[in-house]
């Protein structure tokens, strides 16, 4: 037995307290790895030795391996603190020297660079104006704090439900005969809103005394017939009578017509049922597109759009329904057409404001139904927006930092990248949770992050150190408990010197 063995265990004793003092003390470091001290045994190097005969002569501390397991990850709900889950490192430019690390607590500096805590600034993917990320090559994130640009609006899209049982928006029918006795002498219609008053109806009358009369529905041929009585009401339609105060003769004829009241925004009596948007000039004004439908006959109703009710409301086309419900078609113009495109109708507003004008619209009511309930609206969209001021902003598992506009769009403003290495525990430990790659570890391979081999990232969260304090503790007991028993070698070889020397 010899002082170098027990010199060198001593000296691997204290590596090994060293590293685990090192672990208990970053037990609360984000993103820290733990080490762990590993030992190689010595011997000397003797040609002529027979290999039974050896006795080594101590040990040394061949690597402290670096234990990169998960740590766990905690939820703070802190924008820019991010987590990753699984394999990988944060890439970081320190004036343009890329380390890496697992330590997400990042911030913004004074220019909208994300920094961490020693103002190093994480590399990712740019984004450019809009939105489009470029994998081509890694930079440093910065977040934009310019407005986003307004988009006009193009496209509006409207599902509806137009009630099958809304009555017409028509005025009293006219009325017209072949005797001026008939209809001087008084006419009176009944319920001149009934749906049947679409139809026109004619009333003949016969030579019998009382004559007899016939009336006819010229839209569906169906006839009716009664025995005439002046000022009693003579039934047209559903709902709908016609009474009639003169002397009726032979021949006589009168036709009850329909009268479709004129189209007028600012007069509800008008139009069946209304609704509006709101949409988005070239600088990112808002205008109010009111649509009107009037019901002119079952299953077919005019379409009406402008803005804010004014002069440029104009007819846009027609919808069509189908007995069961379904819009079946949409027309436009005089004759009436099938629309360009299916169930869209094209409009344009004027815009004062500065803005191109007119502006160019399409309604598109694809979806739309007429059943038998309530007028309403069942989904509205348009694709237009004002310029909108940064208000948040979120990292996504794969690495993509969505900003979040008070004009309530969201957009790409990067992409934060990961880092693998072949080897892991060739990476030198730089301190502050970096690292840096040396030949030992291999290149970085960069990609984003749910890519192969590539951990996933979670936003507002950050992952704990992986060091088991309980583990810790007792490995502290154990290099403990070796340093104690290298001392005693030491002291024995003293004792057994003493014995020599006393002879």
């Amino acid at each position: 037995m010899g002082y170098q063995q027990g010199l060198s265990g001593l000296a691997g004793a204290s590596s090994d307290l060293d590293v685990i003092g090192n672990n208990i003390a970053n037990a609360n470091t984000v993103g820290f790895k733990m080490g762990t001290a590993q030992f190689a045994d010595m011997y000397a190097n003797s040609v002529a030795t027979a290999v039974n005969n050896q006795i080594g002569i101590g040990t040394r501390m061949s690597e402290v391996e670096q234990n990169f397991s998960q740590g766990t990850i905690t939820s703070d709900d802190i924008a820019l603190h991010v987590a990753i889950n699984g394999n990988g490192f944060f890439q970081m430019s320190n004036n343009g020297s890329l380390t890496y690390s697992r330590n997400g607590v990042f911030q913004l500096d004074k220019n909208g660079f994300i920094v961490n805590a020693d103002g190093l600034k994480l590399m990712g993917y740019a984004a450019n104006a809009n939105g489009v990320i470029n994998t081509a090559g890694t930079v440093p994130l910065q977040v934009p704090t310019a407005n986003i640009p307004p988009v006009a609006t193009k496209n509006i899209t409207a599902g509806l439900n137009l009630n099958a049982q809304d009555k017409l928006a028509l005025g009293t029918p006219t009325v017209t005969g072949t005797t001026a006795t008939l209809t001087n002498n008084g006419v009176s219609i009944t319920d001149p809103t009934q749906g049947s008053n679409a139809d026109v109806f004619t009333i003949t009358f016969d030579t019998a005394t009382p004559p007899n009369y016939t009336v006819t529905d010229t839209a569906t041929g169906a006839t009716s017939t009664g025995v005439y009585t002046a000022n009693t009401p003579i039934k047209l339609g559903t709902g709908q009578t016609i009474t009639l105060a003169g002397t009726a003769t032979s021949a006589n004829t009168i036709t009850v017509t329909p009268n479709h009241l004129v189209f007028d925004p600012n007069n509800s009596a008008t139009y069946t049922y209304s609704t509006s948007v709101p949409v988005y000039d070239s600088l990112g004004g808002q205008q109010q597109v009111d649509m009107y439908f009037v019901k002119t006959a079952a299953g077919t109703w005019d379409v009406y759009a402008g803005k804010d009710g004014n002069v440029s409301t104009t007819k846009v086309g027609t919808a069509n329904f189908d007995t069961s419900g379904n819009l079946v078609g949409t027309t436009t113009g005089t004759p009436p057409v099938p629309t360009a495109s299916l169930f869209t109708f094209n409009f344009s507003i004027p815009n004062s404001d500065g803005s191109a004008t007119p502006q160019p619209l399409s309604l598109n009511i694809a979806g739309t139904t007429q059943f038998g309930s309530k007028d309403g609206v069942n989904a509205m969209q348009q694709d237009g927006y004002p310029a909108g001021q940064l208000t948040s902003f979120t990292v996504g598992a794969d690495g993509v930092i969505t900003g979040n506009y008070s004009n309530y769009q969201n957009m790409p403003l990067g992409q934060v990248a990961l880092a693998t290495f072949a080897n892991q525990n060739g990476l030198i430990n730089l301190g502050n949770n970096e690292y840096q790659a040396t030949a030992a570890s291999g290149v970085a391979v960069i990609a984003a992050p749910g890519s192969t081999n590539h951990g996933v990232l979670q936003g507002g969260a950050t992952e704990n150190s992986n060091v088991d304090l309980t583990s810790e503790l007792v490995n502290l007991i154990t290099a403990q408990r070796n340093y104690q028993a290298n001392a005693q070698t030491i002291k024995t070889q003293q004792a057994v010197d003493q014995t020599l020397i006393n002879l």
